[in-house]
């Protein structure tokens, strides 16, 4: 198999900007190269006509459901640059002997460094005092401490867990909520397993670092009215965790102290909730730290590469 009659289309818009080693390694290996001209996520149309020559794809978070892979008859492998692998169908990757890879280390510690920045940010009011100088004021809001609080952590895999680590100096509670229980790691890091309807009101702060998409959300207003009152959300899992209308009541009302979202239902996000002062808000960032991204990109290349290097030897 000859790499240079290979097509390796790379959909994620963000490829390669940080640092060219991930391109490189893939044109050492001597594939032909297809970037995004869109710069943003692709829609079902624009990958079948992106994508409808290639024969690996480097993959963002656009759908590659039945309809899309149907249309791509050359492709073999996908590697996606993150975690999730729910925007492709499984079952029909498999059909078509199209091999799917992902990223899933590479995310990790930027996107739970993430929710805690997030959380202190919210808590102290950082956006807040940040505005008041910039309008040339002088206010000074008044904040909440973390250290001594309960912080229910909902999915306690690898960014559940590294947030779990990045909480040990705050002297704080750790509730886990999770079908799998690792004891192991529980008693290391001092994490007590409780069922989410006794986290709930509980915890003084509830992040969600749950994997996957879910086709309804885990926390509607039945969820956010058990919360403590004064609580504060964190999501930078999935936005369809969270029904943001139910979300927008709550803060509206009162019942709860704050809300910290880096991810949204429907993105780029537009709704309501930018109106709402004791929200901090950011687009999507979670793997948006240099390290972080490099290494995914990199982890991606490397996988398509090793995937056709092992087709060559067949």
């Amino acid at each position: 198999m000859n790499p240079l009659s290979l097509l390796i289309a790379i959909s994620t818009s963000s490829f390669g900007k940080e640092s060219s080693e991930p391109v490189d390694l893939l044109r050492a290996a001597g594939f032909t190269l297809a970037f995004n001209p869109h710069g943003r996520k692709l829609n079902k149309a624009e990958t079948v006509v992106f994508a409808q020559e290639a024969d690996g794809l480097i993959a963002g978070t656009e759908t590659l459901d039945r309809e899309v892979l149907g249309q791509l008859p050359r492709l073999r492998v996908i590697s996606r640059v993150g975690t999730a692998v729910d925007n492709v169908d499984q079952v029909c990757a498999a059909e078509r002997c199209i091999l799917v890879y992902n990223t899933p280390d590479g995310p990790t510690n930027g996107v739970a460094e993430l929710a805690l920045a997030g959380l202190l940010a919210l808590l102290r009011r950082v956006p807040q005092a940040d505005a008041s100088i910039r309008r040339g004021e002088f206010d000074k809001p008044m904040g909440r401490l973390l250290r001594g609080k309960t912080v229910a952590i909902v999915g306690v895999g690898r960014i559940g867990k590294a947030l779990a680590k990045l909480l040990q100096p705050f002297a704080v509670t750790i509730l886990g909520v999770d079908p799998v229980h690792d004891e192991e790691f529980a008693r290391q890091y001092g994490v007590r397993y409780v069922p989410l309807e006794e986290a709930l009101p509980l915890a003084d702060v509830i992040s969600l670092n749950l994997a996957g998409s879910p086709k309804t959300p885990l926390f509607s207003s039945e969820q956010l009215a058990q919360m403590k009152a004064g609580a504060v959300l964190v999501n930078v899992a999935r936005g369809g965790w969270i029904d943001e209308a139910a979300l927008l009541a709550a803060l509206g009302s009162g019942r709860l102290g704050g809300a910290y979202l880096d991810v949204f239902a429907v993105e780029p996000y537009k709704g309501p909730l930018a109106a709402v002062e004791n929200v901090v808000l950011t687009s999507h960032i979670g793997s948006y730290a240099l390290e972080c991204r490099v290494g995914m990109e990199v982890e991606a290349a490397r996988k398509v590469v090793e995937f056709f290097q092992k087709e060559k030897s067949k």
